[in-house]
Parts: structure tokens; C-alpha cells; sequence
């Protein structure tokens, strides 16, 4: 349980969530998951990173009970600034990340894949952002690298979820498999990518992320301004509360 990392293979790192039941982060897993990233990154010997989980679903965001059971708002500043931390670590990530994504992948799951460098999905693969549902604001940064932008606001308004196949289609994910193929499929691009010269590759790293039209970071932290309001008036607690009383978990 937790975060662990292992090298299946010369120059990959394999970099694995395990937060049963349903890999909803708690504010320390946000932490050691961007730890590990960067290390895994920074190891001179990876040249490519996995991104992967265990159990029923990618990651299922945020751990709303801890944010429920704080008293003040320590919990949710610390899952805002874990969930910052994290979603720049996969895109600060001195060499290309390839995430490996199985069930769901919503709320923080959308700011982990959205700053990957590459996405090879399961069949059974959905994404969204709930956000909305959830008594909090935020990702429409990565979900907006997915998918074009008015299907970006009609999925953030709507918190409707899209299949791995429909992100096939819009050219975000590049392989869609069944379940059972899915780390080999993530493994087998990750061999390709590391194949490369190592110095070479995390110099096309930074230039690719230099290239960018979106400042990430910026404008995802102004987004994280609109989830502190909203958790201020009342309004998120309010949310958030209905949402617990109905036992929704992602499916």
C-alpha cells in the first residue's frame, strides 16, 4: 500500500499508486508520489517513467473523507498543495512519463495523465472530472490537453466521464488494450522511448516543455484559488456533504 517504485527493465522506472479502495489520495500519498517521480526522474540511469496502479482504478482524486474529517482547512490546503506538487512533478519529470491508465481516472486522476508526456489506456478506461459533484474546482488545465476546448467545458459543467477509445479518437491516448496487456503495452512504449540516448532525451524533455502554449503550473494554481473560495463560503462543504451521504465512488 502506498507508492512504490521498481525497474522492470534497463532505463525504465515503474512508479505504482496503492491506496485501497479506490487509490483516492490521502494528502501524504500526493507527496510521495511527486517524490517519487522526481527521483525516478532524476536517477541517471532512467531514461522513461511508468505511471501505473494497483486495484480497481487509476485514481479516483482526492481523499474526500480526510477532507471531511479536518476540523479546519489544513487538509484541504495540504491536498491542494500535494495535488500541485504531483500533477508538476509528472510534468517536471526529467524524462518522457507514459501513463498507464485502468478504470477510472477522474478528479486528480485527469491532473496526473493530463501532464504526462503519453497515455496507453485499458479498454474498460474512463475518464472525467467530478469536480463539480464534489464540492471542489480544478484540472480543467490537463483536462483541457485531452480533449478540445468546448468538449472540455461541456465534460468539466457536466462532470461526465469519456472512454479511453473516445480519447483514441481526439489523439491523447495512443493505444487503447485489454486490461490484462495493459502494462505490457505501457512497458512496451516505455522501451522504445528508453532506447534513446539518456542526455539526449531529457534535453528534448525540457525543449518540448518549453514549447508550451500553457503555462501548466500558473494556471492550474489559479484554478486551485477558485477551490479555496468555494470551500470558504460554504458552498464545497455543502457539496461535499451531499456527495458523501449518497456513497458515490467511482465505478
Amino acid at each position: 500500500m502506498g507508492v512504490s517504485t521498481s525497474a522492470p527493465e534497463e532505463g525504465v522506472a515503474v512508479v505504482t499508486m496503492d491506496f485501497p479502495p479506490v487509490n483516492a489520495l490521502p494528502v501524504r500519498g500526493w507527496y510521495d508520489l511527486a517524490a517519487a517521480l522526481r527521483a525516478a526522474g532524476a536517477d541517471p540511469g532512467v531514461r522513461c517513467v511508468v505511471l501505473t496502479a494497483a486495484g480497481r482504478g487509476f485514481n479516483a482524486g482526492v481523499d474526500i473523507k480526510e477532507l471531511q474529517r479536518s476540523a479546519d482547512h489544513a487538509a484541504l490546503i495540504g491536498a491542494n498543495r500535494g495535488c500541485y506538487e504531483t500533477f508538476a512533478a509528472v510534468y517536471d519529470c526529467e524524462v518522457p512519463v507514459v501513463a498507464a491508465v485502468h478504470g477510472y481516472c477522474v478528479g486528480g486522476g485527469i491532473g496526473l495523465v493530463g501532464n504526462a508526456d503519453a497515455i496507453v489506456a485499458s479498454e474498460d478506461a474512463c475518464f472525467g472530472l467530478p469536480e463539480l459533484d464534489r464540492g471542489a474546482l480544478g484540472a480543467a488545465t490537463h483536462l483541457a490537453r485531452l480533449v478540445p476546448q468546448h468538449l472540455m467545458r461541456t465534460l468539466y459543467y457536466t462532470s461526465r466521464t469519456v472512454t479511453a477509445h473516445e480519447l483514441h479518437r481526439h489523439g491523447s491516448v495512443w493505444r487503447v488494450v485489454p486490461r490484462e496487456q495493459l502494462q505490457d503495452a505501457a512497458l512496451r512504449l516505455a522501451r522504445e522511448i528508453a532506447a534513446k540516448d539518456g542526455s539526449l532525451i531529457r534535453l528534448a524533455k525540457a525543449a518540448i516543455n518549453g514549447i508550451d502554449p500553457v503555462d501548466v503550473r500558473r494556471s492550474y494554481r489559479f484554478e486551485q484559488g477558485f477551490t479555496f473560495e468555494a470551500n470558504l463560503s460554504g458552498v464545497a462543504d455543502r457539496v461535499r456533504d451531499t456527495f458523501g451521504t449518497a456513497g458515490k465512488e467511482p465505478s
